[in-house]
C-alpha cells in the first residue's frame, strides 16, 4: 500500500488532563491556534465555574483559573485571554502579567468572536461586525467595519476570517432549512465598501504567486453543498497589475453516498504548500491544491465531528478538536506527497509544480529529464527556468552554470547565462557560486552599482572569494560583502583601508575576533593622527587588556603627537588606580616639559593621586608653576623657597595655602615674608593673620605684628578680627592701634558695638589719652555705668560742652545719673538747671530724676523744670507726681491738686502721703480706686466713716467681702459707721442693695437686721422698698422669728407669697396664716389651716367668715378626706362645687351616707350629665326604697347605665328595684328572671 501523502496525530485527549465530556463543544470549547486550547466549564461538586487552557506546546501542561464567562478565546501565541460576560461585556487580560488590558462594553450582544490577527479580534453582533486592536491605546473601544447582510439573519455564526492586509473579511453562518443544513457567507471588501452575499459552508483568504509574476496574487476560496450538490471555489480578489489574471476555479467536492447530510464545517489554506484543507462535519478531510483546485487528498480522520480547527503556527497544516475530545493535527508528509501524486500520470504536472513550490523531494528525476530534454531541443529559456524552480535547488550546481555558459550567444539577445541569473534574481538568492559567476561580467561591464542593488536586496551568496574580486574596484562594498561571509580579519582590515576606525572595535567585540590592536593603531596612527588617538582610546575604553598602554604612548610620542598621548592617557588613567602611577608621572612629565598649561590643568582637576609627586615638584618649579610646586611639596625648606617668590603665586592661593601648613611651618613663613619684604609682603601677611587666626592665635601674631612695630599691620590686623572675636585682649589691642592710628571714628565704633573688651581697662585708657574729642570715652563710660566717674573726669577738667554733648546727643535717659554726679560735686545750681534746660524733657526718664534729686533732697530744685515742661504740653505722669510731691511737701493747696487732677500716679502719691498726710493718702486713693491701700490707711488711722462711705460709693463685692471678713480686727468699727452713717445718707438704691447683699454673703444677719431695720423702720428713702422689706421678714425668719409677727403688722410692701412660703419651710404656719389673712388669699389661708396647722375646725370656721365657694371647696376636700362625710356634702353643697363627684360617690356609698349622697347628686346634675353621677343617684333611689322617685327619674333625661344598675341591685337583692331599672329598658329575659325571685307569674 502506497503511503499517504499527510501526516495525521493525536496531540491530546482532552478527558485525560480533566475536561468534561459535556463541556467539548463549540459553545464551550475555542481554539484559535495550535498552541492553546480554551475551555470553560464547572467541575462537578463545585459551585464556581473554571476555565481550563491547556498550552498544546509547553507538554499539555494545564492552566486553570476560576473564571465565570459566557466565552473564553486565547490569543493565537500570548498568554493573553479574551473573556466575554452577559454578550456585551469583553474583557482582555494578560496572564502572565496578571493585569487587565483592555474592556469595553458594547451596545449589542456579540455572537461570534475570533483573533483574526496577533494584534486583533473580530467581533459579530446580530446586526454589525468590528475590529478591537487590544493593543493599540488609542483604540479604546472596538471600531465597527461594516453591517451584516439579511441572507446571515436568523444563522448561527460559526466563522469569521480575514486577509492579511486585512481588506477583505467574510462572516460564515449556518441555518436549518427544509431539512438540510445551509451555509450563509457574506463576503465584505474594505476598500469598496461593498458586501456580496455568498451561499456557502466553509471560506479561508490565501496568496499565490502565480508563474512569472512579479507579485503574489490574493485569492478568496470557500466551499458549499446544495441540495445538487457541492463545489469549491477559488477566485482572485484586487487582482493587481501586471500580474497575469487568476483564472476562477470551481470544482466538485466529493462526498460518499452514506453522507448525504454531511457538509463543510471549517477550510484552512497553507501559505507554505498552497494547499487547501478542508474538514467536513463528519470528519472527513481533502486536499486541494490552490492553484488548480485538483484533489490531492480525501480521506475520514475522525468518525466525530470536528467542530473547530485552526491552521498551525509554521502555515503548514492544521490543529482541530473532536466532540469526543481529541485534538487532531494533520500536515503535508514532505517525503510522501510527491512520490504519491505521481503514481497518478495525470497529477504530474502538479507533483512538477508542488515540487518547485515548496522544494519538496520525489520530483528530481522529473526535473532532470526536462532539462536535459530542454537543452538538447535548444529551449534554454525554459531549461534556464527549469533548473532555477528545480526542487531545493538541486539543479543550480556550477556543472548547469557550465552548461549554460557553452551556448552561444545569439545577437542582439541577452546571453543564457545571464537570463539563468536573471531567474535566479527574481526567485530569491543566488548561492556563493552563482554569486562568483556573475559578479565577473557585472564589474568588467563596470555596473557595480547593480551588486550594491542586489546587496541590499539580500540575493547575493556573500563569500571571501566575492569579497576579493570586489574590493578592487569598492573596498566599501567589499568590507559588506566581507562581513556577510563572516571573514572577520578581511573585514577589519577593509575598515582600516577605508578609515572606519571607530567601526573596528565594535565589530571585533560583535564577532568576537581579536585582532593585533597595537600594530592597527601605528598603522591608523601614520594615516590619520587623530583618528588613531580616538581608535586607541575606545579599545581601551572597552578593554585595556586589548593593547599596551606604554606601547601606544611610544607610537604617539615617536611622531611628536604630545597632545593625542595626552588625550588617550587622560582617559586610560580616569579610573586612577595604583598600579598606573608611572603611566600618570609620564603623563605630567610629558606634559610639564612640553605644555606646562595642560599639566597644570591637569594636576588642577585633581584627577590623579598615585604619580611620583617629588618629581612633579620639582618640574613644577622648573616651569614657573609655583602654586602647583607648593602643592607638592613636603619639605619646609622647599616650601620656604617657593613661598618666598609671591610675585608668581595668587594671593588666594596662598592665603588658602597657608591652611595646609602646620602652625610653626606657618608662622616662619610669615615671619620670612617679613624679613624679606615688608612693604611688599606686609598686606599679604595681614591677610593670611586674619584667615588663620584662630589657627596661629592671636597672640602670636600680634607678637610678630610688634616684632617689626607695623601699628598699621597691627589695626589691619585686628581690624579683620575684632568684630567676631571673643578675646578682650584682641580688642583692647586693637583701640590701642586705632588710637595710634588717629582712626578715632573707629575707636568710637568699637566702644559702643563691641562686648568683648575690659571697659575698666579700655576707660583708664582713654582717660590717660587726653583725646580731644571725649566721645569714645563717653561711649565707654555710658555703656558700663561709669557715670559718676565720668562727671567727675569732665567736671575736673571743665569739660562741660563734653558733659552737654553727652545728655544732648549720645544718651538723654542718663541725664538723671549725671544731675546726681553734679549735685554731689556742689555743682552751680543755674548750671544744672541750664543743663537740664537743653534737653528735651520727652528724652528724659522724670521718675529717675525726680528720684536722683529727691534722694539728695533737693525735689524743689525742678519746679522750675517740671512747670515749664507741663506748659510744654508734656504729659507725662511722673511730671505730674513730681508736682503732687512738692505741692505736697510746700503745702501748696494740695487738697485741690489732688481731687482735681486725673494725670498723677495715685498710687505712688498716696504711698508718698501716708506718712505725711493720711487726709491725702485717702484722697489720692479714693481718686484711683486703690482698694487696700485706701482700707489699710483707714483703718489704721480709725477713718472708718471715710472708709464706709467709700466702700458704699464703690459697690464693689469683692471689697465688701474682703472688709466683712471675720479676720478683719476692725469690722464691728466699720458696720456702725455703715449702719449708722454711711447707708442711711445714701440715695443710690443699687449701692445699698450691694452693701445689703454683701451683709448677706458675709453670713451676718444680726447686722443685716439691724442695717435694715435703720432703712426701713426709720423714714428713709428705702422704707418703701419692696425688695429690703422682703429681706428683713426672711432673715429674721430664719434668724429672728420673735420679730416676725411684728413685721407682718407694720411691712405693707413685702412679697406675700414668697415670705409665707418661706415662714411655711422654716415651721412658723401661723405667721404664714396671718400673712395669707392680710393679703385676703383666702383659699391659701385655709390651705395652711388644712395641711399644716391640721384644723378642720378652724378651717370651717374661717370658711364660715368669709363664706367663698373655693374656701367651702378646699374645706370640703379637707372633711372628705377626713371622712366627715355628711360634713363634707354640706360644705361641696355651700361651695356649689360638684367637680370632686368621684370621690364623694365612692366614700359616701362606702359610708351609707346615701340620703346626703342624694343631695350632692342633685345638685351636681343641675352642671353636669356624667353617666356616674345618674348611676349613681338611681341606684341610691334604689337603696333607699324610693321606687317612685327611680322611676320617675329613669323616665326622665338621664345619662344612667340602667342595665349595670339592674343587674347590681339584682345581686343586692334588691328585685323590685331590679324590675323597674329592667322594665325600662325592656331587658325582657333578664325581667323574667327577677319576677320569678319576686314569685310575680302574672
Amino acid at each position: 500500500m502506497a503511503p499517504l501523502p499527510i501526516k495525521f496525530t493525536e496531540q491530546l485527549q482532552l478527558n485525560a488532563v480533566g475536561v468534561q465530556q459535556q463541556s467539548i463543544g463549540f459553545n464551550s470549547c475555542t481554539l484559535e491556534s495550535d498552541n492553546f486550547v480554551c475551555i470553560r466549564q464547572q467541575a462537578e461538586g463545585s459551585a464556581q465555574p473554571e476555565v481550563l487552557i491547556v498550552n498544546l506546546k509547553n507538554g499539555n501542561n494545564v492552566m486553570r483559573r476560576p473564571i465565570k464567562a459566557d466565552s473564553a478565546i486565547m490569543h493565537w501565541n500570548k498568554e493573553i485571554i479574551a473573556l466575554k460576560a452577559g454578550g456585551k461585556t469583553l474583557q482582555i487580560f494578560d496572564l502572565a502579567q496578571k493585569s487587565k488590558i483592555k474592556s469595553t462594553t458594547m451596545t449589542e450582544d456579540v455572537v461570534f468572536w475570533k483573533w483574526f490577527s496577533e494584534t486583533s479580534l473580530g467581533l459579530v453582533t446580530d446586526t454589525s461586525v468590528y475590529h478591537w486592536n487590544i493593543f493599540d491605546p488609542a483604540q479604546v473601544s472596538p471600531q465597527k467595519m461594516f453591517e451584516r447582510n439579511q441572507n446571515l439573519s436568523g444563522c448561527q455564526i460559526i466563522n469569521y476570517r480575514v486577509d492579511d492586509d486585512e481588506q477583505w473579511m467574510v462572516v460564515v453562518g449556518i441555518s436549518q432549512q427544509q431539512g438540510r443544513v445551509v451555509g450563509s457567507m457574506q463576503l465584505y471588501s474594505k476598500a469598496r465598501g461593498i458586501s456580496q452575499s455568498i451561499e456557502g459552508h466553509a471560506a479561508s483568504f490565501g496568496k499565490l504567486r502565480l508563474e512569472d509574476a512579479p507579485a503574489d496574487s490574493k485569492l478568496f476560496t470557500f466551499a458549499n453543498r446544495t441540495q445538487t450538490g457541492a463545489k469549491l471555489h477559488i477566485v482572485e480578489v484586487d487582482h493587481q497589475s501586471p500580474n497575469p489574471v487568476f483564472q476562477k476555479k470551481a470544482v466538485d467536492i466529493y462526498f460518499p453516498a452514506e453522507a448525504t447530510n454531511d457538509f463543510p464545517v471549517s477550510m484552512q489554506v497553507s501559505q507554505k504548500y498552497k494547499v487547501i484543507y478542508l474538514v467536513t462535519k463528519y470528519g472527513f478531510i481533502h486536499l486541494y491544491d490552490l492553484e488548480t483546485g485538483t484533489t490531492i487528498f480525501m480521506n475520514r480522520i475522525s468518525s466525530d465531528t470536528i467542530f473547530t480547527t485552526a491552521s498551525d503556527s509554521e502555515g503548514s497544516g492544521i490543529v482541530g478538536v473532536n466532540r469526543k475530545g481529541q485534538v487532531l493535527s494533520v500536515s503535508v508528509d514532505e517525503s510522501t506527497i510527491i512520490p504519491y501524486l505521481l503514481q497518478n500520470p495525470e497529477n504530474g504536472e502538479l507533483a512538477y509544480k508542488l515540487a518547485s513550490r515548496a522544494g519538496l523531494p520525489g520530483a528530481d528525476n522529473l526535473y532532470q529529464q526536462r532539462f536535459d530534454q530542454l537543452l538538447t531541443m535548444g529551449d534554454y529559456q525554459n531549461a534556464a527556468k527549469t533548473a532555477a524552480n528545480s526542487p531545493q535547488g538541486f539543479l543550480r550546481t556550477p556543472q548547469t552554470i557550465e552548461r549554460f555558459k557553452s551556448v552561444p550567444q545569439q545577437q542582439g539577445q541577452l546571453s543564457v547565462i545571464l537570463q539563468y541569473f536573471g531567474m535566479l534574481l527574481d526567485k530569491g538568492k543566488l548561492n556563493q557560486h552563482e554569486t562568483l559567476e556573475l559578479a565577473r561580467p557585472v564589474l568588467q561591464q563596470n555596473r557595480k552599482h547593480l551588486l550594491e542593488k542586489w546587496m541590499k536586496e539580500g540575493k547575493l551568496g556573500c563569500s571571501e572569494q566575492l569579497g576579493d574580486l570586489v574590493r578592487i574596484h569598492d573596498v566599501a562594498l567589499a568590507q559588506q560583502i566581507y562581513q556577510e561571509a563572516g571573514a572577520s580579519q578581511k573585514v577589519i582590515a577593509a575598515m582600516a583601508e577605508s578609515g572606519n576606525f571607530d567601526q573596528i572595535l565594535p565589530y571585533s567585540q560583535s564577532v568576537g575576533y581579536t585582532p593585533d590592536f597595537n600594530s592597527l593603531i601605528q598603522h591608523v596612527t601614520r594615516v590619520n593622527p587623530e583618528k588613531g588617538a580616538e581608535f586607541a582610546t575606545n579599545i581601551a575604553r572597552e578593554d585595556p587588556s586589548l593593547i599596551d598602554i606604554d606601547r601606544t604612548v611610544d607610537i604617539f610620542q615617536s611622531q611628536g603627537m604630545v597632545q593625542q598621548a595626552t588625550a588617550f592617557l587622560l582617559d586610560v588613567l580616569s579610573a586612577n588606580k595604583p598600579e598606573q602611577g608611572h603611566l600618570q608621572t609620564r603623563l605630567l612629565e610629558m606634559n610639564l616639559m612640553n605644555a606646562p598649561q595642560v599639566a597644570d590643568a591637569i594636576l588642577g582637576n585633581e584627577m590623579f593621586s598615585h604619580y611620583d609627586r617629588q618629581r612633579v615638584a620639582q618640574l613644577c618649579e622648573n616651569s614657573g608653576l609655583m602654586t602647583r610646586a607648593l602643592e607638592h611639596y613636603e619639605d619646609p625648606a622647599s616650601i620656604k623657597r617657593c613661598i618666598m617668590q609671591t610675585d608668581k603665586i595668587p594671593e588666594e592661593f596662598l592665603i588658602n595655602y597657608f591652611g595646609r601648613l602646620t602652625v610653626e611651618l606657618g608662622l616662619e613663613c610669615l615671619d620670612e615674608m617679613m624679613k624679606v619684604n615688608i612693604r611688599q609682603n606686609l598686606q599679604a601677611v595681614i591677610n593670611i593673620a586674619k584667615k588663620y587666626s584662630d589657627l596661629f592665635g592671636p597672640t602670636r601674631i600680634i607678637d610678630l605684628l610688634e616684632k617689626y612695630r607695623t601699628a598699621e599691620g597691627l589695626y589691619f590686623y585686628l581690624g579683620g578680627i575684632v568684630n567676631i572675636t571673643e578675646d578682650k585682649d584682641v580688642t583692647y589691642k586693637y583701640i590701642e592701634a586705632a588710637t595710634r592710628m588717629g582712626q578715632l571714628n573707629e575707636v568710637e565704633r568699637i566702644c559702643r558695638e563691641s562686648n568683648s573688651y575690659d571697659p575698666e581697662r579700655v576707660k583708664n585708657f582713654l582717660k590717660e589719652q587726653q583725646l580731644t574729642e571725649q566721645l569714645p570715652l563717653i561711649i565707654v563710660c555710658d555703656r558700663f555705668n561709669f557715670i559718676h566717674d565720668l562727671v567727675l573726669y569732665l567736671y575736673k577738667n571743665q569739660q562741660f560742652k563734653s558733659i552737654e554733648v553727652y545728655v544732648q546727643r549720645v544718651n538723654p535717659t542718663r541725664t538723671p545719673a549725671v544731675i546726681g554726679g553734679l549735685l554731689d560735686v556742689d555743682c552751680d545750681e543755674n548750671i544744672i538747671k541750664g543743663l537740664l534746660n537743653s534737653v528735651s524733657p520727652q528724652s528724659i526718664p522724670i521718675d529717675e530724676l525726680v528720684g536722683e534729686v529727691e534722694s539728695r533732697n533737693r525735689l524743689k530744685l525742678l519746679l522750675p523744670f517740671l512747670e515749664a515742661t507741663l506748659a510744654a504740653g508734656n504729659q507725662q505722669q511722673a511730671v505730674y507726681n513730681a508736682l503732687a510731691k512738692i505741692y505736697i511737701d510746700s503745702n501748696n493747696n494740695p487738697e485741690k491738686f489732688l481731687q482735681e487732677n486725673d494725670m498723677y500716679d495715685t498710687l505712688q502719691v498716696g504711698k508718698y502721703c501716708e506718712k505725711r498726710d493720711p487726709n491725702l493718702a485717702f484722697i489720692a486713693y479714693s481718686k484711683g480706686q486703690n482698694d487696700l491701700e485706701l482700707i489699710n490707711i483707714t483703718s489704721e488711722n480709725s477713718m472708718f466713716r471715710a472708709q464706709g462711705r467709700y466702700l458704699l460709693e464703690r459697690a464693689d463685692p469683692e471689697i465688701w467681702s474682703y472688709v466683712l471678713s471675720e479676720n478683719n480686727i476692725h469690722r464691728r468699727s466699720l458696720v456702725d459707721q455703715v449702719v449708722s452713717t454711711a447707708v442711711p445718707q445714701s440715695q443710690d438704691p443699687e449701692k445699698v442693695s450691694i452693701a445689703v447683699k454683701a451683709f448677706i454673703d458675709a453670713d451676718m444677719p444680726v447686722e443685716l437686721i439691724e442695717l435694715l431695720e435703720k432703712i426701713i423702720l426709720e423714714p428713709s428713702t428705702f422704707s418703701d422698698n419692696a425688695n429690703l422689706q422682703n429681706l428683713l421678714m426672711l432673715t429674721a425668719a430664719k434668724s429672728d422669728r420673735g420679730r416676725v409677727a411684728n413685721y407682718i403688722q407694720s411691712l405693707d410692701n413685702y412679697t406675700p407669697e414668697d415670705i409665707a412660703q418661706q415662714c411655711i419651710d422654716v415651721g412658723m404656719y401661723e405667721e404664714a396664716f396671718l400673712i395669707y389673712k392680710k393679703a385676703s388669699q383666702h383659699q391659701e389661708a385655709t390651705g395652711v389651716l388644712v395641711d399644716h396647722v391640721v384644723s378642720i375646725d378652724r378651717a370651717q370656721e374661717y370658711a364660715d367668715q368669709v363664706d367663698l365657694p373655693e374656701v367651702w371647696s378646699r374645706v370640703a376636700k379637707a372633711q372628705l378626706d377626713g371622712v366627715r362625710v355628711s360634713d363634707a356634702i354640706e360644705s361641696y353643697l355651700r361651695a356649689q362645687d360638684p367637680s370632686n363627684y368621684p370621690e364623694v360617690i365612692e366614700v359616701a356609698t362606702h359610708s351609707g351616707k346615701d340620703e346626703d349622697l342624694i343631695k350632692f347628686l342633685r345638685m351636681a346634675r343641675k352642671t353636669l350629665r356624667e353617666a356616674p353621677i345618674d348611676t349613681a343617684l338611681a341606684f341610691c333611689y334604689a337603696r333607699t326604697n324610693q321606687l317612685p322617685e327611680l322611676e320617675e327619674f329613669l323616665r326622665g333625661t338621664n345619662v344612667a347605665n340602667v342595665e349595670e344598675s339592674g343587674d347590681k341591685a339584682y345581686e343586692e337583692g334588691y328585685h323590685e328595684a331590679a324590675k323597674i331599672f329592667y322594665s325600662s329598658i325592656s331587658n325582657w329575659a333578664k325581667l323574667s328572671t327577677t319576677l320569678v325571685h319576686l314569685e310575680d307569674y302574672q
